[in-house]
């Protein structure tokens, strides 16, 4: 069982950065696939970056470019810095872990909200 907290969430400008941390316990992290998902009020959760095992990265076209996904498995962290915000970008953010060869995400963290102001 694997349990994930994220942090880093908040109050930003557009324009801002805001870096999104989420910690990993249980499980053998360096085994997952890490994710970050984001749900806008009124909207269904979407997929925003992956890191996996291999330390590949995919992006959603709405936010390459802007943000980069990180995963440091020494300290079993994978952390999302988003540059050049929107309001748009406003939504509750999720950590997602998956084994690499599952098709789904099969634990996810709490939440942080990411409130970007114009």
């Amino acid at each position: 069982q694997v349990q994930l907290a994220e942090s880093g969430g908040g109050l930003v400008q557009a324009g801002g950065s805001l870096r999104l941390s989420c910690a990993a316990s249980g499980g053998t992290f360096s085994s997952y696939d890490m994710g970050w998902f984001r749900q806008a009020p009124g909207k269904e959760r979407e997929f925003v970056a992956v890191v996996r095992r291999s330390s590949l990265t995919n992006y959603s076209d709405s936010v390459k470019g802007r943000f980069t996904i990180s995963r440091d498995n020494a300290k079993n962290t994978v952390n999302l810095q988003m540059n050049s915000l929107k309001p748009e970008d406003t939504a509750v953010y999720y950590c997602a872990a998956k084994g690499y060869y599952r098709a789904t995400y099969d634990y996810w963290g709490q939440g942080t909200q990411v409130t970007v102001s114009s």
